[in-house]
C-alpha cells in the first residue's frame, strides 16, 4: 500500500499544473496487446509491482476478461512518470478493441487527447485498427504508434534485421495512409508518424521492453542484438533487453513529448466536440481548461457499485469537488456531488478536488448514464451537451431472456437497468404481448458478455433464446396517395411514401441533419447535399431515430395544428413496427398531402387519428415494393495462402461476397461482407477449415435489402415467431371497403 499512497499525494500536487498532465488511451485491434501494454505501464508507474505486471492483467479486473482474455470495460488509472527530471501525471484509459464494444471506445476517446495505437507486428494494420484510428481522428485525438509482439517476427516468421525493418516501414506507411484518409486537413501532416522523430516505438509488451529509433541509437541496441536475444533460448538475454529499455520509458516518454497537454488540446478539440456557444463563460473556460471557471464534467463510463453509481470522466473546466451542485444536461435535472476520487488501476482513492484537464470519478448522482454532461448549476443557461456520439455500429442482434428461477425476475430487471446505464449500446425492451425481456446488442459476443455479467456481477442466472437478427422494413419505390379513414369516418388523411436516398440517410446518420435544427438551415443542407426540393425540405415535421421523415405537404387544412402531435403519434406507431413483419421501419419519407379533420376535439382523439394515419402509411408501403433490410457485417480475415479457397467457400456459402484479396508476405488478407443472420457459427467454421490459423475481425457495415428469393419465407418466419398471422395485412383490411 505504501507506494500507492505516496503516488496519490504526488499526483495531487502535479494535477494542478496542467502542463504536466497528459490524457492518453491505448487503442488497437482486438488481441494486438493493448491490455498487456497498459499493465506494463502501470507497473512502471509504481502502482503495481513489476513482478506481476503482464501476467496480472490488472486492468482486466472483471473475471470475464480473465476468462476470455479480452477487455470489455474501459478501465482507468492515473500514472506517475518522470521525464527529463520533471514529474508528470498521465491519465491512462484502457479501451476495448472488440467491435462489439465500439460504443465504449467512442466514449473513451472523448476524454483523451492522444492515443497509443498498438499494432501486432506479425498481423499488421487490421479492420479495427482502422475503425478505432478513424474514430480517434474524428474526435481530434492525436496518435503515436507502438509496434508490439516483435518477438513473433523473429520466432514465428524467422525474419532477419532487414526484413524486420521492412515490416516496420510497411506498418508505418499503412498508419500514415489512414491519417491521410481520416484526419482533417489542418492535422493531416502535423500528425503523421515519423520514426526518426521518435513517435514510433517497437518492442514486446509481454517481455516488457520497447524502444524508439532515437532510443535504440542512444542505448546502442541493434536489431541483430534483439534477434540474438530471442534466438539464444536464454531468458536472461530477453530480461537484459527489458533492463536496458523498459517499455514504460519508451511509451510514457513518447506520451509526454508528442501528446499535447489538456489546455493545448482543448483549444482545438472543444470547437469540434462541444455543441455550445464558445463565446459564453462556459465556452471560454473550456477553451482555456480553466480550473477556476465553471465546472463542466463529461461522464464517459458508469459503474454501478454497492454504494451507488460511480461516474468516471473528464473535467473540461472548473474543479470537481464534493458538495458542488450540478445540472445534468440531457435529463434536465440537478444533483449534488458527494464524493470525488482518482483511479489507481481497479482501486479508487478519495481526493478532495480534481482540477480542469484531469480525469477522475464522482459519486452522488443517481441514474446518471454514460455520455452525460454535468455543468455547474448556476451556469445552467449556457449548458450544452457534448454532441451526440455517433456510434459506428447499431444494435442488430436480439435474444429473449428469462430468469432461470422465476423469483429472480425483480432482481433480473434491476440488473438489466444497471447494465444499460453502464453500456448504452445494450438495449432492453419488453415485448408487451409475450411479456418477454428482449436484449439487443452489437453482435453475438456482446450479448454473451451481458449474460455473463448478469450472472457474475448480479447473481442472476438467465436462460436466453438463440440470438435473433433484427431487420428493418423499407420500400424501393414511390407509392400513390392513399386515404386513411378514422374508425368514426370523420377524419381522413391522404398520404404517400417513398424511399429516402442514400445521401439523406448518410446526413442523418452522421448527425449533420437532425430534428433540432433551424428548418431553413436544414432545408439548405438537404437541397445542396441530397438533392431535395427546398420547399419540401422546409416542411419536415419530424425525423425519428430509425431515419424516417414525416413531411407536411398540405396547404390550408383546418385544425391541422391542433392535431399535429396526434398525427405524429400515428406516424411513430406505423414506423415502430412496419406492416411486413412488425420490424422497425428505416429510410422512409412520409408525405401528408391533404386532410379532413373534424372540428370537435371529441371526435379527433388518438383512438381515431392513430389508426387512420397508420393504415394509410402501411397501405402506401405495401404497394411500393416493400422489403426487409438486413444488417451486413464486414469481415476482415488474415490467413495463410494455402487456406484461401476454403475461406472463400465459407463466405460464398453464407450469402457473402469477397470485396478484396491482398497478399501480404505469406498471408492473404481477405475483406468480405456477410449478412449477420449467416454469421452465428462463422468462428467455428473458419477455425475448422483453416486448422485454427485464421485471424479475423468484424464490424457492422450497412443495411441491405434481403434477396427477393428468400424475402417471402423470411417474412413468414418472423411473423410466426412473433405470433402474427402468416401473411401481412391486405389493403382492404387497412383501408376498409
Amino acid at each position: 500500500m505504501g507506494a500507492r499512497v505516496k503516488v496519490i499525494s504526488e499526483i495531487e500536487k502535479i494535477m494542478s499544473n496542467i502542463e504536466q498532465v497528459r490524457n492518453i488511451g491505448v487503442i488497437a485491434h482486438v488481441d494486438h496487446g493493448k491490455t498487456t501494454t497498459s499493465d506494463t505501464l502501470l507497473a512502471g508507474a509504481g502502482i503495481i509491482s513489476e513482478r506481476v505486471a503482464g501476467d496480472a492483467l490488472l486492468l482486466d479486473y472483471l473475471n470475464v476478461e480473465k476468462e476470455r482474455e479480452m477487455t470489455v470495460k474501459a478501465a482507468n488509472a492515473s500514472l506517475y512518470h518522470e521525464f527529463n527530471g520533471k514529474p508528470y501525471v498521465i491519465n491512462l484509459i484502457d479501451t476495448p478493441g472488440h467491435v462489439d464494444f465500439t460504443g465504449m471506445v467512442t466514449r473513451s476517446l472523448r476524454v483523451l487527447d492522444g492515443g497509443i495505437v498498438v499494432v501486432d507486428s506479425a498481423e499488421g494494420v487490421m479492420t479495427q485498427t482502422e475503425t478505432v484510428l478513424r474514430q480517434a481522428l474524428e474526435e481530434r485525438v492525436k496518435p503515436v504508434l507502438y509496434i508490439n509482439k516483435v518477438d513473433r517476427l523473429i520466432k514465428e516468421l524467422k525474419f532477419g534485421p532487414q526484413q524486420i525493418q521492412e515490416r516496420f516501414v510497411e506498418i508505418i506507411k499503412d498508419v500514415n495512409n489512414l491519417i491521410d484518409m481520416y484526419a482533417e486537413p489542418e492535422f493531416r501532416n502535423k500528425w503523421k508518424i515519423n520514426p526518426a522523430e521518435g513517435n514510433v516505438a517497437f518492442g514486446s509488451a509481454k517481455d516488457k521492453w520497447a524502444l524508439t529509433v532515437p532510443d535504440a541509437a542512444k542505448k546502442g541496441i541493434t536489431f541483430q542484438q534483439i534477434i540474438d536475444a530471442y534466438s539464444a533460448n536464454n531468458k536472461d538475454k530477453v530480461v537484459e533487453l527489458f533492463k536496458k529499455a523498459p517499455i514504460w520509458d519508451a511509451l510514457l516518454n513518447m506520451a509526454v513529448k508528442f501528446i499535447p497537454n489538456p489546455r493545448e488540446a482543448q483549444k482545438y478539440r472543444i470547437p469540434k466536440i462541444w455543441k455550445g456557444n464558445l463565446d459564453t463563460d462556459l465556452g471560454k473556460a473550456m477553451m482555456e481548461a480553466d480550473p477556476n471557471g465553471p465546472l463542466v464534467f463529461y461522464a464517459n463510463a458508469i459503474k454501478v457499485e454497492k454504494a451507488g453509481i460511480v461516474a468516471t470522466g473528464r473535467v473540461f473546466s472548473g474543479t470537481l469537488e464534493p458538495g458542488k451542485e450540478v445540472y445534468i444536461v440531457s435529463s434536465d435535472r440537478s444533483g449534488r456531488i458527494l464524493q470525488v476520487s482518482l483511479y489507481m488501476g481497479p482501486f479508487r482513492e478519495l481526493t478532495n478536488k480534481i482540477p480542469a484537464g484531469n480525469v477522475g470519478a464522482l459519486m452522488g448522482i443517481e441514474g446518471l448514464k454514460s455520455g452525460e454532461t454535468l455543468v455547474e448549476l448556476s451556469y445552467k443557461s449556457q449548458a450544452a451537451p457534448f454532441e451526440q456520439l455517433h456510434y459506428i455500429s447499431e444494435p442488430v442482434v436480439t435474444s429473449a431472456i428469462e430468469p432461470a428461477k422465476l423469483q429472480d425476475l425483480p432482481k433480473m430487471i434491476d440488473a438489466l437497468k444497471k447494465l444499460t446505464l453502464e453500456d448504452p449500446n445494450l438495449v432492453v425492451k419488453i415485448n408487451e404481448e409475450t411479456g418477454e425481456y428482449l436484449i439487443s446488442g452489437m453482435g453475438q459476443l456482446h450479448l454473451e458478455i451481458a449474460m455473463w455479467m448478469l450472472k457474475e456481477l448480479y447473481g442472476v442466472e438467465v436462460k436466453a433464446s438463440p440470438p435473433i437478427v433484427v431487420y428493418r422494413e423499407s420500400v424501393k419505390q414511390k407509392s400513390e396517395t392513399f386515404e386513411g379513414k378514422s374508425p368514426n369516418k370523420h377524419n381522413r388523411f391522404y398520404i404517400s411514401v417513398e424511399p429516402l436516398n442514400e445521401e439523406t440517410i448518410e446526413l442523418i446518420h452522421k448527425g449533420l441533419v437532425n430534428e433540432d435544427q433551424d428548418p431553413k438551415d436544414r432545408a439548405k443542407i438537404l437541397r445542396d447535399k441530397a438533392g431535395w426540393d427546398y420547399d419540401e425540405a422546409r416542411k419536415i415535421w419530424t425525423i425519428d431515430e430509425n431515419i424516417n421523415i414525416f413531411i407536411d405537404a398540405t396547404s390550408g387544412v383546418q385544425y391541422l395544428k391542433e392535431v399535429k402531435d396526434t398525427i405524429l403519434g400515428g406516424f411513430r406507431i406505423a414506423v415502430k413496427e412496419g406492416p411486413l413483419a412488425a420490424e422497425p421501419v428505416r429510410g422512409l419519407k412520409v408525405l401528408l398531402h391533404d386532410a379532413e379533420i373534424h372540428e370537435d376535439p371529441v371526435h379527433r382523439g388518438p383512438g381515431q387519428i392513430y389508426p387512420a394515419v397508420r393504415n394509410a402509411i402501411w397501405a402506401a408501403m405495401l404497394t411500393s415494393k416493400p422489403t426487409l433490410l438486413e444488417p451486413i457485417q464486414k469481415l476482415d480475415i488474415k490467413v495463410p495462402m494455402d487456406y484461401l479457397s476454403p475461406v472463400t467457400a465459407i463466405i460464398t456459402k453464407k450469402r457473402g461476397k469477397v470485396l478484396d484479396v491482398k497478399q501480404v508476405g505469406m498471408q492473404v488478407s481477405v475483406s468480405a461482407e456477410i449478412p449477420v443472420a449467416e454469421s452465428f457459427d462463422i468462428s467455428q467454421e473458419l477455425r475448422g477449415s483453416t486448422a485454427g490459423k485464421a485471424f479475423w475481425g468484424t464490424e457492422f457495415s450497412r443495411w441491405a435489402p434481403v434477396p427477393d428469393s428468400i424475402l417471402e419465407d423470411l417474412i413468414k418466419k418472423i411473423r410466426d415467431r412473433k405470433g402474427l398471422p402468416p401473411k401481412p395485412p391486405k389493403l382492404e383490411d387497412l383501408l376498409g371497403p
